[in-house]
C-alpha cells in the first residue's frame, strides 16, 4: 500500500469516498480523523469559533490506528462504517467520555458503558471522535443555548446565526467537516431544525425504530434517536448501522419485521417515479412565512415533480386546525430526565429540585425548570391525558385524508422562516413545522433545498406513515441528486497543509 495520505481531502468527504481510499492506500483511519481534529482545532474554538464540539474523544486516533491494522492484516474493512469518524450529541452514553445532556449540573459525569447505538457504531468501525454541543437538556426549540460553554454554538454558514436546536452542535459541525455522520435526537425537531440551518441532512426516525437506551431522553414517546449526514446514502449507510430491536429499549419490540435489508436498497434517481406526494400548504400559509423561504419552497415541489412524483398541491387535512403544536407535558419531561438522573454516579444531581438549588442552569432555563421540578407524576397529569388523546385524534384525521388521496408523503418547509439570529427568544417569527410529525409520532426527512437572504440554509421536510423511511429515503435522494443544493460554507475553508 502506499503511504502518500496527506493529500486526501477530508472536507466533503463521503463514506465511500473514504472506504475506497482505505483500500487503496490513498487514506489511513488515523490520517483522517487527525485531519478532522486538524479542522475542530482550526475552526471550533478559533477562527470563525463554531462551538460545535464539547469534548473530543482522546482515544479516536488509537482506535483509528486499531482498524488501520486490521485492514492490513486481512486486507478488509471491519464493517459498514469502518474508519468514519462520527460526531454525537452529548446526550448520548460513551464509555470513557463525559455526558452531560447540555447540563453544566452533570459536568464531570463519565458513564462506563456505551449507549446501544454507541456500540453499533463501534461494532461496525465507526470512530466515535468528539461529543457536540447541544441545548440544556434539549430544551432548545431554534437554537442551540447551553449552559456548559460561554456562548452558542453558530452557524457555519453565518456566524450570527443560530444552528438549530438541540442537536445544534452535530449539526453544525458536520456541515463544517468536523465529522462525516453524527448523531442527534429528536423529540420536537431536534435533528430536522438543525439539519435544515445546516444544509445537510437528518431523519427523525419512526418512534423506537432506533434504540434510546444510554441517551438522556426528553418526552419517552416522542423522543427518538436519529443519523445525521451530508448526503442522503450516508445517512442511509448510519441507519442501517443503529436501527434495530434492542431488549434495554422495549418500545423498539415493535421494530421488529419493519426494517428493511438495507436502506441502501432504496437510493435510486427514479425512486421517486410515481409516489404521491401532499403539499401541506396548510402548514405554511403566506401570513406565517417569510417570501424567500416560501419561494424554495415552490421550487421544491416542482423538483419533486420533476423527478417523477405526483403533487397534490394543495393536499388537505380537513381537521388540521384542530391540532396546533402542543410542548410536551413537564411531567414527562420531569420523569425522562430523573431517570437519567438516576443513573449517574453519587455525588450527581438526581432530581431537577437538587439541579435548581445548585444553580447550575443557564438563567434562559430557570423558569422552565422550575414548573418542571414542580410537575406531578405523568400517571397523575391530566395534561398528559389530554395530549395523547389529542394525538390519537390527530393520527387518525391525518391518515383518513392521506387514505383518501393515496398520499405516499407529505411536503413541508421544516420552517417557514430563515434561521434566526443567535439570542433571538422571539419565538412567534420561527416559523419550525417540526411539531407535526412529533406529535403524530411518524417519521420526517430533512434534506436541503437552497438558501434564502445568500447564506441561510432552509431545509425540504417529508413526513410519511409509521415505518416508511424507505418511502423518505427515495424521495430525499431523488430530489437530493437532481438539486445539489449543499455546498460547503465559506467560513470553514481547507486547511493548509
Amino acid at each position: 500500500m502506499s503511504t502518500n495520505t496527506a493529500s486526501f481531502p477530508i472536507e466533503e468527504t463521503t463514506i465511500a469516498a473514504l472506504h475506497a481510499a482505505y483500500l487503496s492506500g490513498r487514506a489511513t483511519a488515523v490520517s483522517v480523523c487527525q485531519a478532522h481534529l486538524d479542522r475542530i482545532a482550526a475552526y471550533d474554538r478559533s477562527g470563525p469559533a463554531l462551538g460545535a464540539i464539547m469534548v473530543n474523544n482522546p482515544n479516536a486516533l488509537a482506535d483509528a490506528a486499531a482498524l488501520d491494522a486490521a485492514l492490513v492484516s486481512t486486507g478488509k474493512l471491519i464493517g459498514p462504517l469502518h474508519g468514519v469518524p462520527v460526531l454525537v450529541k452529548d446526550n448520548y452514553d460513551v464509555a470513557g467520555l463525559q455526558t452531560t445532556g447540555g447540563s453544566a449540573a452533570l459536568l464531570g459525569w463519565v458513564p462506563e458503558t456505551d449507549a446501544t447505538v454507541i456500540a453499533k457504531i463501534r461494532a461496525a468501525g465507526g470512530v466515535i471522535l468528539a461529543k457536540t454541543t447541544m441545548s440544556e437538556w434539549a430544551r432548545g426549540g431554534t437554537d442551540n443555548i447551553n449552559s456548559v460553554l460561554p456562548g452558542f454554538a453558530r452557524n457555519p454558514y453565518n456566524t450570527a446565526y443560530a444552528t438549530g436546536g438541540s442537536s445544534g452542535g452535530t449539526g453544525s459541525g458536520l456541515a463544517s467537516s468536523f465529522g462525516v455522520v453524527g448523531l442527534g435526537s429528536d423529540t420536537f425537531g431536534s435533528i430536522r431544525n438543525p439539519a435544515a440551518n445546516n444544509a445537510i441532512v437528518g431523519l427523525r426516525t419512526s418512534w423506537a425504530l432506533v434504540s434510546r437506551s444510554g441517551m438522556v431522553g426528553l418526552y419517552d414517546k416522542r423522543d427518538t434517536a436519529g443519523p445525521m449526514a451530508r448526503t442522503v446514502t450516508d445517512l442511509a449507510r448510519l441507519l442501517d448501522v443503529i436501527a434495530g430491536v434492542d431488549p434495554a429499549d422495549p418500545a423498539t419490540a415493535g421494530a421488529d419485521g419493519k426494517i428493511p435489508p438495507t436502506y441502501t436498497a432504496f437510493l435510486k434517481r427514479d425512486a421517486a417515479v410515481g409516489l404521491r406526494i401532499g403539499v401541506l400548504r396548510q402548514a405554511c400559509r403566506p401570513s406565517a412565512s417569510d417570501p424567500q423561504v416560501l419561494a424554495l419552497f415552490d421550487r421544491a415541489v416542482a423538483n419533486l415533480q420533476r423527478v417523477g412524483a405526483e403533487i397534490i398541491d394543495p393536499f388537505m387535512i380537513p381537521e388540521f386546525d384542530q391540532f396546533p403544536p402542543s410542548l410536551h407535558p413537564l411531567s414527562e419531561v420531569r420523569a425522562a430526565i430523573e431517570r437519567y438522573l438516576a443513573r449517574t454516579g453519587p455525588t450527581f444531581s438526581k432530581s431537577l429540585l437538587d439541579i435548581i438549588a445548585s444553580g447550575k442552569f443557564h438563567p434562559l432555563h430557570e423558569v422552565g425548570l422550575l414548573a418542571t421540578a414542580s410537575a406531578p407524576p405523568p400517571d397523575k397529569d391530566p395534561v398528559v391525558e389530554r395530549l395523547e388523546a389529542d394525538e390519537a385524534r390527530m393520527r387518525t384525521a391525518y391518515r383518513a385524508a392521506m387514505d383518501e388521496m393515496r398520499i405516499d408523503a407529505l411536503a413541508i418547509p421544516t420552517a417557514t422562516y430563515p434561521p434566526r439570529l443567535n439570542g433571538d427568544r422571539d419565538m412567534s417569527a420561527a416559523g419550525t413545522r417540526s411539531g407535526i410529525a412529533s406529535a403524530l409520532h411518524w417519521p420526517a426527512a430533512v434534506v436541503p433545498m437552497g438558501y434564502s437572504y445568500e447564506s441561510l440554509p432552509s431545509g425540504l421536510q417529508l413526513i410519511g406513515r409509521p415505518w416508511s423511511e424507505p418511502i423518505l429515503i427515495a424521495i430525499a435522494y431523488a430530489f437530493e441528486h437532481a438539486t445539489q443544493h449543499r455546498v460547503p460554507p465559506s467560513t470553514v475553508p481547507p486547511l493548509r497543509n
